[in-house]
């Protein structure tokens, strides 16, 4: 039997980011006040304390600002999946994202790579985002052409 993959759970506070992300969208709340990008959600801004935030659309694009692989499964739904890497993704816009490096081996993940945002349906709730490097999707769409 192989164990649940854990995933996050929805609140009210995040459910505008993984609605958007279950439709293929990266949303990131701002604040209306100093315009200011934040993530995680929260009820006021980190930098001037306002509640008034909305939610709006970020590129996807961003570079990997620190990484590790592990060789060790420190879950049981991971086991099959060992070596695999978690990455912070640091978006052009600002704010920081812990996910995955997908399209590549990873030896070949390195601090600065260009990377944007692709979305894997794991439910029917919860779509993760995950990030690819930007090479691969040039070489894709080349050979669509």
């Amino acid at each position: 039997m192989t164990a649940e993959r854990p995933l996050p759970e929805i609140t009210d506070q995040n459910r505008p980011f993984w609605e958007s992300a279950r439709a293929g969208r990266l949303t990131l709340q701002r604040c209306r006040n100093c315009g200011r990008w934040r993530y995680p959600p929260a009820r006021h801004c980190y930098w001037c304390l306002s509640d008034e935030a909305e939610w709006a659309p970020v590129s996807g694009r961003g570079t990997v600002y620190s990484f590790v692989v592990f060789h060790q499964a420190f879950h049981p739904a991971f086991k099959d999946q060992v070596p695999y890497n978690v990455a912070v993704v640091e978006l052009v816009e600002g704010p920081r994202l812990v996910s995955n490096i997908v399209g590549c081996r990873n030896d070949e993940v390195y601090v600065g790579m260009p990377v944007e945002a692709v979305y894997e349906p794991v439910t029917d709730e919860i779509t993760l985002i995950k990030f690819r490097p930007v090479e691969v999707w040039e070489r894709a769409d080349a050979v669509v052409d």
